[in-house]
């Protein structure tokens, strides 16, 4: 419902966020509200310690249920973290629990709270294989994690050795390849089986690496994988607007670290893009003239791959400025405060 080239408002389907971490204690409580945004979103299992049951997964999502602000309507299904000794019947028990989205693979030490995850892919083909047969999602962090990878071509890598082989052994398990950040990942899904999809995240689609490495370093830009060049930007532009578009959706992979994590040596890898999410993906959209593709993006393709009925409710969206706070706060301390993507900028749309 576009009323003109440039519209005051666009109205769209309410968004899913296929790809979302809010961590758990006083960090859930101080970010559940804010990411309610979307009406459902598939959470992220890396908790510490991280959730590897269907019983550890729906104790989360009570939590989160709990912790949001009262007369929030948001739907949290749950990802299980697969680990080189999950067993077998694990997977049966995830097929059967229609809260549980799909079994996240975490190459080991990849990103936060990793340290659990798979070593060797290999190891886990009988998983695989019972994932297969069930209709059991995978949603893999596509980068290896090898000390000596230069971290531009950690997604590359992964798809060349890892996901590659894993599609040619497991053909018909389906496989969402997360937070895309590269112009080889975005060919890679547009050629693939459609067995494979991926999500992008908003901040993958609106910067390139001189959001975090431009002049002085800024942490709350860094995140895994990194952001990467303007011709990868562009790539990921053009995939999730172009001709393949529904093979990709909206995956925010918005991640809160406190600021005690980020402005300090060894910062955390995560961004917290949860209050700037939705606007700035409607600047892309925007930008690229294809505002009447944004509900799809953000709302049905994601579904449909998942296999859920897309959301009937509707958001509205106003071409209008909308100032991002400089920071949330997590308690009373303001060391544990997180500051946002965009973290006091002025945005061209905003979520009425």
């Amino acid at each position: 419902m576009i009323s003109a080239d440039r519209p005051a408002a666009i109205i769209i389907r309410r968004p899913d966020d296929m790809h979302l971490h809010l961590r758990d204690g006083a960090m859930l409580l101080a970010v559940a509200g804010q990411s309610a945004w979307a009406g459902r979103a598939v959470v992220m299992p890396n908790l510490s310690p991280p959730v590897t049951t269907v019983a550890q997964a729906l104790a989360y999502r009570q939590r989160i249920l709990t912790a949001l602000p009262p007369g929030a309507e948001f739907d949290p299904r749950m990802a299980v973290y697969l680990t080189e000794r999950t067993p077998v019947d694990e997977i049966d028990r995830i097929a059967d629990a229609p809260q549980i989205a799909c079994v996240k693979y975490y190459p080991a030490g990849a990103t936060t709270n990793a340290e659990l995850g798979v070593g060797d892919w290999r190891r886990v083909i009988p998983l695989l294989e019972r994932m297969a047969q069930r209709g059991v999602i995978l949603s893999v962090h596509g980068e290896v994690s090898d000390a000596d990878v230069d971290p531009f071509d950690r997604e590359t890598l992964f798809v060349e050795r890892i996901l590659s082989p894993m599609m040619a052994q497991l053909p018909t398990l389906k496989i969402v390849l997360e937070h895309i950040s590269s112009a080889a990942a975005a060919t890679f899904v547009r050629q693939a089986p459609s067995t494979l999809a991926a999500s992008v995240t908003p901040h993958h689609l609106s910067f390139n690496r001189s959001l975090w490495a431009g002049g002085r370093l800024n942490p709350h830009g860094y995140c895994h994988p990194v952001i990467k060049r303007e011709s990868d930007r562009l790539a990921l532009v053009a995939a999730v607007t172009g001709e393949d578009a529904p093979r990709f959706f909206l995956g925010t992979d918005s991640a809160p670290h406190p600021r005690s994590a980020k402005a300090c040596d060894r910062a955390a890898a995560g961004v917290f893009s949860a209050p700037a999410a939705l606007p700035l993906t409607a600047q892309v959209f925007a930008e690229a003239g294809a505002l009447d593709k944004l509900s799809a993006f953000v709302g049905e393709n994601g579904a449909r791959f998942y296999g859920w009925s897309a959301l009937s409710s509707r958001v509205t969206l106003a071409r209008e400025a909308h100032r991002i706070a400089d920071s949330v706060p997590v308690g009373d301390d303001p060391a544990q405060a997180v500051t946002p993507l965009c973290a006091g900028q002025t945005l061209n749309w905003r979520v009425l």
